[in-house]
């Protein structure tokens, strides 16, 4: 029994974080072939790359803003200066309850494409619930207000609904820090962002990040106000009706991460909450009948949510079986792996052990920041409104 469970334990953390990229990589290779075949038999001609729709649809920015003084001036000289029509594009400022001079600022602003809709404060949710549906483009784009896009972007997110069966489109958001190069999300976001972009070929991108997404207008559904992760559901709903859901990694947008490592654990935290919350919310996605959808949610998020209590799992049945050279040496795997990650939130290493115990470190607060996501979830603590992260002045 132990033997049993150590290897289910292990083969679906294996899955969730090593096969299941490969597979979408070699399912992409699949598929690249059989197109090759297909196209050199019909003899049919290319679309020519960056052939446009004869008129832009209309877009939204939509900016959820809570006492956003230190940025939100930035965010709308940013917005106003991306490369769309000016006629068919405006900015919506929703301020939940703001009380630093937010909405002042915002009020301040000459430029007939910048709407302010003020409310008491009631969360993000209450805020997308309100605005999404009196935004007047047909594609909604939405976005953080310390969240930086590049002038490209917007063109390039809105390309893809020319295909009546694209619901979503994920930008890409890269992520700095004003003080150190290199940190530990660095690593893994790089990872995410590459599964992204392979489920993006499937069309079944599993969620978004709020930095940087569109969704068609006429597709979003009032969220539940308890709603914790916003730019997780939206996606997955538009999924679970049977559209795409697709990625743009020319779509650039940057975010300035945070030094406070306390503040960052409970944003993870907060986000697993939501996560298991989400649940409940797509019943559809959990089906096999969902097919593609269905599997890249499971590989993706549920075993990743499930990934605390699979590495617990593996741990105590390797205990039982140390009788054997192999159960030893597996064990002394995972006791150097949670070395490393000691070792990591030390820092008393250098060079490339350093970056390589960072790593351990990264991943397994993650994982345990997922615990007490899981915590607050079936205890029903976790607040939907969010605290926005304090972060260092621009320097520009």
């Amino acid at each position: 029994m132990a033997e049993l469970v150590f290897w289910c334990a292990a083969l679906m953390l294996v899955h969730t974080y090593f096969l299941y990229p490969v597979v979408l990589f070699a399912l992409d290779g699949v598929v690249q072939v059989l197109h090759n075949v297909r196209y050199m038999r019909s003899g049919a001609s290319r679309r020519r790359a960056g052939q446009q729709a004869s008129e832009l649809p209309r877009v939204s920015l939509v900016v959820a803003a809570y006492n956003e003084a230190s940025c939100i001036e930035e965010k709308l000289r940013n917005s106003l200066a991306l490369d769309y029509p000016e006629r068919r594009f405006e900015v919506l400022i929703g301020s939940d309850g703001s009380t630093d001079g937010t909405d002042e600022l915002v009020e301040q602003c000459t430029d007939e494409r910048v709407r302010l809709s003020a409310a008491p404060r009631g969360g993000k949710t209450s805020v997308l619930n309100r605005c999404i549906p009196m935004a007047k483009g047909d594609i909604v784009l939405l976005s953080d207000a310390n969240t930086m896009i590049e002038p490209e972007a917007v063109k390039r997110l809105v390309r893809h609904f020319e295909d009546p069966e694209v619901g979503a489109v994920c930008g890409r958001l890269r992520l700095f820090n004003p003080t150190k190069a290199e940190y530990e999300e660095s690593t893994y976001w790089t990872y995410e962002s590459l599964i992204k972009f392979y489920e993006g070929k499937r069309g079944a991108v599993v969620g978004a990040n709020g930095g940087l997404y569109a969704i068609r207008r006429s597709l979003f559904n009032a969220l539940p106000p308890a709603t914790i992760v916003d730019d997780f559901v939206i996606p997955l709903r538009i999924l679970e009706k049977g559209y795409k859901v697709v990625y743009e990694p020319e779509a650039v947008a940057h975010e300035e991460t945070t030094e406070d490592y306390g503040k960052e654990f409970g944003r993870r935290a907060r986000i697993a909450a939501g996560n298991f919350q989400s649940l409940r919310m797509v019943p559809g996605l959990l089906s096999p009948l969902s097919g593609f959808p269905a599997f890249a949610f499971w590989s993706h998020k549920l075993l990743r949510w499930c990934a605390p209590a699979l590495m617990a799992l593996a741990l105590v049945a390797n205990l039982f079986l140390l009788n054997s050279p192999l159960y030893k040496l597996m064990l002394a795997g995972q006791v150097l792996f949670y070395g490393l990650a000691y070792l990591g939130k030390k820092g008393t290493l250098k060079g490339t052990a350093r970056k390589v115990a960072s790593v351990a470190y990264y991943f397994v607060t993650m994982n345990l920041a997922i615990v007490v996501g899981f915590w607050r979830f079936l205890r029903n603590t976790q607040r939907a409104a969010w605290d926005r992260t304090a972060r260092v002045p621009s320097s520009t």
